[in-house]
């Protein structure tokens, strides 16, 4: 028999991406049916989307059987493994995460701060909505989350879920992993790097080639590696060294927080957000994706962010498939107190060794002193955030906001997401009473 595969936000402009993924793997990841689920706003991209990946399985010669829906549930009947790409209130939600923090004085960034609640508060339901219907539909399936802000996403899928075969997803990692083998001088497949922390701060603990502890030649050439989202202020050689960890890219957010809310803000009120120019790129992607003639990923998708998707996530669900026992950076539990620094219920992204039953974490060890206020901060902010987003309580957003570093201050916090809150009115169901509450307020004013 071979593999279904649902991707649920089969629209995405990541699509064409995931497709080539599993066509490279046909041979040791034999998918059967892939089926590309989206909602009735998100239609005309699939249908642009989906005649693309049909283009691409037709050159490739494969015998996959390619489906589109818009029920989810038509879709999820015996699928072996179901991803999560989507974004609740589409890139316009994305805009006013970022703008509406950005017009007050703090940082508006998509997976952290203000702006990452906000998409957590917008996706988890949905998330757990999924998960009710996995168990019930396919209850053996796999569920590969992509969906930001993932780890806080993987956090209420295993606090909240009924579904528990679920795994978080990230491509941070696998872009370090790269930038690492360059420093080496070695090809990625021969450089063995363990990776410990949170989703979006996740650090490289230990290097090493043919057995040979290259670590401290990392740290000390560890500069300027970024990403698409992320500028490249280099960081700086006696910071790292004293760390004793390699620091991922979204860690300037906060170790270098003045200058990357400065930059922001200029960029702000000159050239608008990083959401606004991912928007345009992704209106460019499906023009280029619209042409018949187009039958492969192309180029200007590595522009979008994400890039290594295809790698991380059909690496991960090929070696599920195949029980193979090779080491990939997920979020799961952190089993056996894989890394120290936090309890064995939480998710934590780390190395595992990947077999047909999940992931097994590596043991990471503790994690230097100097990263423990900071990671033990987001861990909280991650939690509370989930339990936001499962009650509707309004304190509980406000505490979410309040305690994450990036926001830090009443002064700000309260207006910010007030504004926020009534911004993403129609995605945010749970907070009614607040609404409702509110709503009275200003027809109290209006009457006087």
């Amino acid at each position: 028999m071979g593999v279904k595969i649902v991707t649920i936000g089969g629209g995405s402009s990541y699509t064409p991406e995931l497709v080539e993924g599993f066509i490279k793997r046909y041979d040791r990841l034999p998918v059967d049916e892939l089926w590309l689920v989206d909602i009735d706003e998100g239609k005309e991209k699939l249908e642009i989307v989906s005649a693309l990946a049909r283009r691409q399985i037709e050159k490739a010669g494969l015998p996959i059987k390619l489906y589109t829906t818009l029920d989810r549930r038509e879709a999820l009947p015996g699928a072996d493994f179901v991803t999560t790409q989507m974004r609740v209130g589409l890139l316009d939600a994305r805009i006013k995460d970022e703008r509406i923090p950005l017009s007050h004085g703090i940082l508006g960034q998509e997976t952290n701060g203000a702006g990452g609640l906000f998409k957590g508060l917008r996706t988890i339901p949905v998330i757990l909505d999924i998960c009710k219907d996995i168990k019930e539909l396919c209850p053996d399936a796999w569920l590969i989350n992509f969906t930001n802000p993932a780890g806080m996403v993987t956090e209420a899928i295993n606090r909240y879920g009924v579904h528990k075969k679920a795994i978080g997803l990230c491509n941070v990692p696998i872009n370090m992993h790269s930038g690492i083998a360059k420093i080496v001088d070695k090809p990625v497949e021969d450089v063995e790097v363990l990776f410990g922390g949170l989703n979006h701060m996740v650090f490289a603990t230990s290097v090493s080639v043919d057995g040979e502890d290259r670590t401290a030649e990392v740290l000390d050439k560890w500069g300027t590696m970024s990403m698409n989202n992320i500028t490249g202020i280099s960081w700086n050689k006696g910071f790292v060294d004293a760390l004793g960890v390699i620091p991922c890219p979204y860690h300037r957010y906060f170790y270098m927080a003045k200058e990357y809310l400065e930059e922001a803000i200029e960029k702000f009120e000159h050239n608008g957000t990083r959401a606004e120019m991912v928007k345009q790129v992704e209106t460019d992607l499906f023009e280029l994706y619209k042409n018949p003639d187009l039958n492969e990923k192309p180029e200007l998708l590595s522009k979008r962010g994400g890039a290594l998707y295809s790698d991380a996530a059909c690496n991960l669900i090929c070696s599920i498939y195949t029980d193979k026992g090779d080491i990939q950076v997920v979020n799961t539990l952190n089993k056996g107190k894989a890394i120290e620094n936090f309890d064995e219920d939480e998710v934590v992204e780390v190395s595992c060794r990947i077999t047909k039953d999940g992931p097994i974490p590596v043991k990471i060890g503790k994690l230097p002193k100097a990263t423990n206020g900071l990671i033990q901060e987001i861990k909280s902010f991650e939690i509370a955030s989930v339990e936001a987003a499962v009650s509707g309580d309004y304190n509980k957003a406000l505490l979410a906001m309040m305690i994450n570093p990036l926001v830090a201050s009443q002064k700000y916090a309260i207006p910010v997401l007030d504004e926020l809150l009534m911004a993403h009115r129609k995605y945010l169901p749970q907070f009614a009473d607040w609404f409702a509450k509110k709503d009275a307020e200003k027809q109290e004013n209006t009457d006087e």
